[in-house]
């Protein structure tokens, strides 16, 4: 495929997919968005990090060809105005595998989100968020060690479907008319706004499919479906019933739940088995500040992992250091998960964490996990020696604070 404005680097190959699988050459080529405010800032000192690392881990064996593509406040620059160019969906679609730093959306008109648009135009339906402590970062837990789940969040339906009725419009008013009258709903008051919550099969299914899958794969001793049922019978609580059904379904063998687990294990999982549970949505906040290590892996509807990633994230140290993906069936977007910071922009001085560990993700999809164990090491050694950003400066009697580059230096030379 040809394209305007992006350069497609000479010396890689793509990334492959075939029968659901990851197919990765030596040198793939990955995409990249440097994202706005402080993207410039993490982007270039990660990339450094991840380009060090694959290089210190396979001896020059293999190296990553990197592409940039555009989206945010750079594509309009470069596409005169426009902040989603066709190009750069085109170009994710044809190679694979990609990572974004922050993106602002634009005020007073076009894409509510630009985040939601490219999770929903490219149907990347898992927000995958692992949430574990890193060796000495500040926390406000007195065990923040216990914490350590991957929480699958249902990225594209929900709320986020964005199916919105403003108070006061024709469509508004014809839709109150319609629910009133011809279905006989009236729990709602006069001039409110009105959205629709939708709540497939299709949707559910395919991602506790793939939270179980990921449990499989990693040795994770259960899955637990977060909801609120209890309100929400036929959204929330269908979301649950679903989830039942593919474990049941599709994964017997692997899994048990916890009904069967009392009934006929005397309350003990038995070995070899996947644990397959479901907790109402505030007593999972409450399970995660109490006793986080009775979840392992979080499968929730779209608002609620929403919620529970940043408040998860802020018990190890905050969005700051909390990785994220959006994964699709032949695509995925690695992301920073905090916003663009603007009024640091080109200060070289905030935290690269989310981005850099976002980073690490990506490798481990990519199957390179030698890479992604020695960028973890070396972050940890470098918190060790108390060589910190400014966040984490604030936080720590007798840190060295430093910017954001020279974090990276640091780094590099603990890997």
């Amino acid at each position: 495929m040809g394209y305007d404005k992006l350069t497609i680097p000479s010396e890689g190959q793509k990334v492959t997919f075939s029968n659901g699988k990851i197919n990765v050459p030596d040198n793939p080529i990955l995409l990249y968005i440097e994202g706005d405010g402080i993207g410039y800032d993490i982007m270039t000192a990660s990339l450094r990090i991840w380009d060090a690392a694959v290089a210190r881990a396979y001896h020059g064996k293999r190296k990553i060809a990197w592409m940039e593509v555009y989206c945010g406040e750079k594509a309009a620059q470069v596409y005169d105005g426009n902040y989603m160019p066709e190009e750069t969906f085109d170009a994710l679609r044809e190679f694979g595998v990609g990572i974004k730093g922050p993106l602002t959306t634009p005020v007073g008109g076009g894409f509510r989100s630009l985040n939601v648009t490219l999770r929903q135009v490219l149907d990347l339906y898992q927000c995958v968020r692992p949430v574990r402590w890193f060796r000495g970062v500040p926390s406000p837990l007195k065990n923040p060690q216990d914490v350590d789940v991957v929480i699958f969040r249902e990225n594209t339906e929900d709320i986020y479907a964005g199916i919105e009725f403003e108070a006061g419009t024709p469509e508004n008013e014809k839709l109150a008319k319609f629910l009133r009258e011809e279905m006989g709903v009236t729990g709602f008051f006069e001039g409110a706004g009105l959205g629709i919550k939708p709540v497939s099969a299709f949707g559910s299914k395919r991602l506790v499919r793939a939270a179980i899958q990921y449990a499989i794969d990693h040795n994770r001793p259960s899955v637990t479906l977060v909801h609120k049922g209890n309100i929400q019978k036929f959204t929330e609580g269908a979301f649950v019933k679903w989830g039942y059904e593919v474990a049941s379904e599709e994964f017997a063998e692997r899994t048990i739940s916890w009904d069967d687990v009392a009934k006929n294990h005397g309350g003990k999982v038995p070995a070899g088995k996947i644990l397959i549970q479901d907790t109402i949505a505030d007593i999972t906040f409450q399970h995660m500040l109490l006793r986080p290590r009775d979840h392992s892996i979080l499968a929730t509807t779209n608002l609620n992992g929403d919620y529970l990633s940043d408040a998860l994230a802020a018990e190890v140290g905050g969005v700051g250091i909390a990785p994220g993906a959006n994964i699709g069936d032949e695509v995925a977007l690695f992301e920073a998960t905090h916003g663009t910071a603007p009024k640091y922009t080109n200060l070289n001085k905030v935290n690269p964490g989310s981005l850099l560990f976002s980073g690490v993700m990506m490798l481990e999809y990519l199957g390179w996990q030698e890479a992604a164990d020695l960028i973890n090491a070396a972050y940890e050694k470098t918190l060790d020696q108390k060589i910190v950003t400014y966040d984490f400066a604030r936080q720590m009697e007798g840190a060295t604070e430093v910017g954001t580059s020279q974090f990276a230096d640091v780094i590099i030379s603990n890997l």
